[in-house]
């Protein structure tokens, strides 16, 4: 296989490392995933994560474990594993689903290993068409505010939301970016905020509920999320709190954007009732762990709901940046997602 290198991937000699996104900003580990289970364990514990990224992660994975003799048989059964880690994100069903078919070939080794090249150069490239459509929005001296992490971190390219910040600052446009800090993980304060200054992007944290007062002073000209899961109708799924988001952008009258690549739609889910949310562990909500260790803020047995994600109807939606194009609500309720080829 070829030397590929990404933010939280990279393949090296044919060996397949993850940075553990855990550990930021604080520590940068990277550790050698070899096996199925360990790739299971990286997803469900965030060591991996964004929805390209895991897609991504998991077709490598198979790749390598073709070159090191599994039988047909066992890759598929792979394949189911992996399948279900992140039952929300749908990046990691289509990638997956697009290796399945290399693994039909006759020479399925090769096969498997041209198909994880393939979808890891497919995700740079339309992440780098992301950035040019979103970017093409953002006006000069804009205050931009995004939520949880959508940067390279993300995404075997320069990411999505994130991506389009990125090129937007790239173009000289000015442009001031609020970061949610993304309760409960604070994925937005220990990875969004730790890329922005690896590129050199002006930036402020803000708790999630500091975003309706900044809105309510003008101080958000425009909104950038990413995506987990796009439905038909272009209801989509995002990190909790991305709902709040759009409801306060309407009201404030706030352009509200969704970004991310074609790998993203599942057109067979009709709209976010049937996107499946995950729910995740309680001590997440009842305190807070990193590099630093773990701190308990609540009773150790208090009753928690933790919802990885929420979903955002349509009609919150001012735009969906698609590596194919902006389009707005007239166009998704036309169908355009049904028709979108990848």
């Amino acid at each position: 296989m070829k030397n590929l290198t990404a933010l939280s991937l990279k393949l090296v000699e044919q060996q397949l490392y993850v940075l553990d996104q855990t550990l930021l900003p604080q520590q940068q580990q990277w550790l050698h995933c070899t096996t199925v289970p360990q790739m299971v364990s990286l997803i469900k514990n965030l060591q991996l994560r964004g929805a390209p990224a895991i897609g991504i992660g998991a077709v490598l994975l198979l790749a390598y474990r073709a070159l090191q003799g599994d039988s047909r048989e066992q890759l598929l059964q792979d394949a189911a594993v992996l399948r279900a880690a992140r039952p929300t994100a749908v990046n990691l069903m289509n990638n997956l689903d697009t290796m399945l078919a290399a693994l039909a070939q006759p020479d399925f080794v090769a096969a498997a290993v041209a198909c994880a090249e393939a979808l890891f150069a497919e995700d740079v490239a339309l992440c780098e068409q992301l950035a040019i459509n979103g970017a093409a929005l953002v006006q000069p001296g804009e205050r931009l505010l995004t939520h949880c992490n959508t940067g390279g971190l993300a995404t075997a390219g320069v990411g999505t939301a994130l991506g389009v910040i990125r090129l937007a600052q790239q173009q000289g446009k000015a442009i001031r970016l609020w970061v949610d800090e993304t309760r409960p993980l604070l994925q937005g304060g220990r990875l969004t905020a730790w890329e922005c200054e690896q590129l050199g992007i002006p930036y402020q944290l803000i708790c999630d509920n500091m975003a309706a007062m900044l809105m309510a002073r003008g101080e958000v000209d425009r909104i950038f999320v990413g995506a987990d899961r796009i439905a038909a109708n272009g209801d989509f799924a995002n990190k909790v709190g991305t709902y709040s988001l759009a409801v306060l952008a309407h009201y404030h009258q706030v352009p509200f954007y969704v970004v991310a690549p074609r790998t993203t739609i599942d057109r067979a889910c009709p709209d976010g009732g049937a996107i499946p949310i995950e729910q995740r562990a309680a001590d997440e909500v009842r305190g807070v762990s990193g590099a630093f260790g773990q701190t308990l803020w609540a009773p150790a047995q208090a009753a928690v709901f933790n919802p990885a994600f929420d979903v955002t109807p349509a009609k919150l939606v001012t735009g969906w940046v698609l590596d194919s194009g902006v389009y707005n609500q007239q166009q998704i309720a036309a169908g355009v997602l049904q028709q979108l080829n990848y």
